[in-house]
């Protein structure tokens, strides 16, 4: 269903059995899972879909090697359950990754790793091998009847520098694992939403739940500038780091509950360096800076994805990566490679998201725990009860949304139809035994190149077939530098809830996060959005305006770095140049 019959069916049948508000990968999961059971789910975002911590995430899908520390067995266990089920069903976002520890001592950490274990405060330390030893072993033993990955080795320092010689040379040894990494997580999002419509539910980006003065509740659609009533018999706030912000709307002033979230900020930068690429010899570091906190790096879409930082945060709608973080990620990088020099200009990305953490008041972020859980909070003037999704993280997306879905099952008296532990998802169902078989008989059947098609297949798995038809079926023409043709930029405007510009370059498309944006693919994309919507001049220009301002202000990008990219430049680009 389209915006405009959605809105319309609600005003016509203004009941549903669930109304959800958070359109992250958690509100997502729970709606489909709920819609799977063929309940009268409505789903209402307030920005667009995996906008907020969900597309800010370190890309890794993993059970959380350093959650042991505190004793979190339970998560790890679920996060690990969780990596091997997304390594199955969306095998075609979702990849193995091998991942290498370097070792700087052989005893530090244990002592403070036992304190911690046992709930004391204090502050990290870096691990030694020995910790280090009985984490990863651990870890096997949690795997051990799947075992779909090998298990951990060491290496000494002389083997681990033959492979990797640029780490720092006081390493005394190595330690590799396997989990996993994403490569399109918001993509992933709209695949499991998908699912969810597909079963008959309903869901708006750009649109908030109200609560009025009377007690009832209406959807404002940003949109189209519009409201409607609505009557849920349950509502879940599944808003992440904005679930005390949302309870001030959802709860009279005599009702409001205390804050449930005490979220913390993490930031990313992607560097494009192929000295830093080649150093990592197709692993991912995983690696203590000299204060004991954890930090990633890893090949990402070409380039090299690192962080990430934990700094508390009052405010998620204002979070991006600050100067003094940026600073923190390179000194991080510098103690790790210690001579690899990174300029610049070669960030070309940057992006931050909360981590949706419960309240706490613990002097260090690190000891917040990571685990989920839901609470009801009950209106005292009546009214539906409103489910809270505290926590999670984005491997454990799944069995989260299991847990909420189950729990509103109960309270509305209904029973689970089926589950979706082995369900595949989008793209990854029907996934082949032999991709290159597939994408030549796809080709062939479409009449596309076979290098085409491998490029549609890499952004959406089996879905890639469908795409291919569309494309197929009228006239295409390459967009900019970018590898993204005009049939395939509508397919993803028509089918996929593109609202704005941002939609589709950020979230859509992996264009923005790769660094391969450039200003004149932008405007491509922005005049096809134009045409598609039927905006007016002035509302293009807005929208660019809107755009660039965004990118710049919250990934540090800005209309210089979008014309570097140009080949060649444009005349536009030089005119900003000259003027400059």
């Amino acid at each position: 269903m389209k915006r405009e019959e959605i809105l319309d069916g609600l005003h016509r049948s203004p009941k549903v059995d669930v109304c959800i508000i958070g359109g992250g990968i958690n509100g997502i999961s729970v709606f489909r899972e709920l819609a799977l059971q063929g309940l009268n789910v409505l789903l209402v975002e307030k920005h667009d879909y995996c906008s907020g911590a969900s597309s800010a995430l370190s890309r890794m899908v993993h059970g959380g090697l350093r959650y042991l520390e505190n004793g979190e067995f339970k998560l790890v266990q679920e996060s690990l359950v969780e990596r091997d089920r997304l390594l199955r069903n969306a095998p075609h976002y979702v990849a193995p990754l091998p991942t290498t520890v370097p070792v700087f001592d052989l005893f530090s950490g244990l002592g403070n790793g036992i304190v911690r274990f046992l709930g004391l405060s204090r502050r990290p330390s870096r691990r030694g091998a020995v910790a280090i030893k009985v984490g990863l072993s651990i870890y096997d033993f949690l795997t051990r009847k799947r075992a779909l990955m090998p298990r951990h080795q060491f290496r000494g320092r002389r083997t681990t520098l033959a492979k990797w010689p640029a780490l720092n040379p006081e390493i005394k040894s190595s330690a590799t694992y396997f989990d996993a990494w994403v490569s399109h997580p918001e993509r992933l999002g709209i695949e499991l939403l998908q699912d969810g419509l597909l079963a008959g539910a309903m869901a708006l980006n750009y649109a908030e739940l109200r609560r009025t003065e009377n007690g009832q509740y209406r959807v404002e659609d940003q949109i189209g500038g519009t409201s409607v009533a609505v009557e849920p018999a349950l509502i879940i706030n599944a808003t992440g780091g904005w679930i005390d912000a949302a309870n001030q709307t959802l709860f009279s002033e005599e009702d409001r509950p205390s804050p449930l979230i005490g979220g913390t900020k993490g930031s990313h930068l992607i560097i494009d360096n192929a000295a830093l690429r080649d150093a990592l010899a197709d692993h991912m570091i995983y690696y203590e800076n000299e204060d004991g906190r954890i930090c990633i790096l890893f090949p990402y879409l070409g380039k090299v994805l690192v962080g990430s930082t934990d700094i508390r945060v009052d405010d998620p709608e204002t979070v991006r990566c600050e100067a003094d973080e940026r600073d923190y990620i390179l000194q991080s990088l510098a103690f790790v490679l210690p001579d690899i020099s990174i300029r610049p200009e070669q960030i070309v990305f940057q992006f931050s998201g909360v981590r949706p953490l419960p309240a706490s008041t613990d002097s260090f972020t690190g000891r917040i725990p990571r685990d989920h859980f839901c609470t009801v909070l009950e209106p005292s003037e009546g009214g539906p009860p409103v489910l809270c999704m505290i926590g999670g993280k984005w491997t454990t997306f799944r069995s989260f949304g299991e847990l909420a879905a189950d729990l509103a099952l109960v309270r509305l008296g209904r029973k689970r139809r089926l589950a979706t532990t082995d369900r595949p998802i989008g793209g990854g169902r029907a996934f082949p035994a032999n991709i290159p078989v597939w994408q030549a008989q796809t080709a062939a059947g479409k009449g596309l190149s076979g290098g085409r098609v491998a490029e549609l297949f890499a952004r959406y798995g089996t879905d890639a077939e469908a795409m291919a038809a569309f494309i197929a079926a009228g006239h295409d023409a390459a967009l900019p530098h970018a590898g993204y043709s005009t049939r395939e930029l509508q397919l993803l405007i028509r089918e996929e809830a593109v609202e704005h510009l941002d939609d589709l370059l950020l979230r859509r498309t992996t264009l923005a996060v790769s660094g391969e944006l450039s200003l004149d693919m932008t405007d491509a994309a922005l005049d096809l959005l134009t045409q598609e919507k039927r905006w007016t001049l002035a509302r293009r220009a807005g929208e660019r305006e809107r755009f660039l301002t965004l990118l710049n202000e919250r990934h540090g990008v800005d209309e210089d770095m979008l014309c570097a990219r140009n080949e060649p430049r444009s005349t536009e680009c030089e005119t900003t140049a000259k003027s400059g």
